[in-house]
């Protein structure tokens, strides 16, 4: 899925929008015990009821493509013929009416996964999508829709334990202790299937989510899908920093891994104003070509190269908004740590003075400790 489209299934999240007409669900304790389950009508629910269910549902296609959300790649065999994709297949044809089917996945979750002392909040729901036909233009004709896109959402939501607090009761008009009760929080994790690829159904993909964008889960998709999740965004920046490192040895210098940072950035805004809906993607030999326009050698950009393919595979397309940090430009010694906003980095230089090595940074005005300002004597 590109950012469009996962734009558009979002704003199905809607009460306006959204045909989704039942809720389904169990509550499990940390003993891994259903406690109850939820199997209730949206129609019948209060409205801020309706939009608090919605919402959490909302929320486990939050963040971003290849960060928080990631692809789950079945094999071909797999949709030919496995029970996991054949349980993905039979909620999604009866729009999770098969109560088996349903009872066999929540089985799968809670036998894999580990949310520690918290009760939590298994939450189904299929939706029925008229996917209104784009035009040439690339505006939408909602009377000419030609399929129908249907698809479920999974949110996994930890449920916080009763608090004690102070509650302004009407009828004493005075406040009085009460408790919270139990209250579900925003989801952990869950998943879409199928995506909606091109704008139609993708049985091939799921799209997983992740809050923790460096917690992938791997054993609540070992259980559900069977296969191997790709690296998280964190992992994937922990092996491109031992890349650069191990690799260019030496000549890892301030000035390379600047502008190696500056170039990325830079590929990041250019994709951002082009509004691509495609995902930015590197490769291995992208990176090799900064590289070599820093002025690393070619031996260091080979031996960089090499690194990353054993490390990430041959064919692996990079996520540059999983390699770099683009917000934000950091440096930090043993004592002192230095923040500076991406685009002014070429502001500090590297200095050895009389055999002492230094980061300077100009500092002519405007200088401020702990915010009073000051001056800084001249020589």
């Amino acid at each position: 899925m590109n950012q469009k489209e996962l734009n558009e299934i979002r704003r199905r999240f809607r009460l306006d929008k959204s045909s989704i007409n039942r809720i389904f669900g169990c509550y499990v304790n940390s003993n891994r015990d259903i406690i109850s389950y939820v199997d209730t009508s949206l129609a019948l629910l209060q409205q801020d009821e309706q939009e608090m269910y919605l919402t959490l549902l909302k929320k486990s296609l939050s963040g971003s493509l290849g960060k928080n959300l990631i692809d789950i790649v079945f094999s071909t065999q797999q949709v030919a013929d496995s029970d996991e994709h054949r349980l993905l297949q039979t909620l999604r044809a009866t729009a999770l009416q098969d109560n088996n089917a349903r009872e066999s996945l929540y089985r799968r979750i809670i036998d894999s996964i580990d949310m520690g002392e918290s009760n939590y909040l298994i939450l189904l729901a299929a939706d029925a999508y008229d996917v209104p036909h784009r035009g040439s233009d690339d505006i939408m004709q909602a009377d000419a829709s030609d399929q129908v896109f249907k698809y479920f959402v999974c949110s996994i939501c930890p449920v916080k334990a009763p608090t004690m607090a102070l509650k302004f009761v009407h009828e004493d008009n005075e406040f009085h202790g009460c408790s919270t009760g139990n209250i579900v929080s925003n989801p952990e994790l869950g998943f879409m299937y199928p995506t909606f690829d091109d704008r139609a159904a993708n049985i091939y993909n799921s799209l997983f989510y992740s809050k923790n964008a460096g917690e992938i889960h791997q054993e609540v998709i070992d259980a559900v899908f069977h296969v191997e999740s790709p690296m998280s965004a964190v992992q994937q920046k922990n092996v491109f920093d031992c890349a650069l490192t191990e690799s260019l040895e030496q000549e890892c210098s301030y000035d390379v891994i600047q502008s190696v940072h500056e170039q990325i950035r830079g590929r990041i805004a250019d994709h951002k104003e082009s509004h691509d809906p495609e995902p930015l993607e590197l490769t291995v030999k992208d990176v090799g070509s900064i590289l070599s326009n820093s002025g690393v050698s070619p031996e260091k950009v080979e031996a960089f190269e090499e690194t990353c393919r054993e490390q990430y595979g041959n064919d692996t397309a990079l996520n540059p908004n999983n390699i770099i940090e683009s917000r934000k430009f950091e440096i930090s010694t043993p004592e002192i740590k230095i923040s500076v906003t991406p685009e002014n980095s070429y502001l500090i230089e590297t200095r050895v003075l009389d055999g002492q090595k230094y980061l300077l940074i100009p500092a002519n005005e405007g200088v401020e400790i702990n915010g009073i300002q000051v001056t800084i004597p001249k020589e």
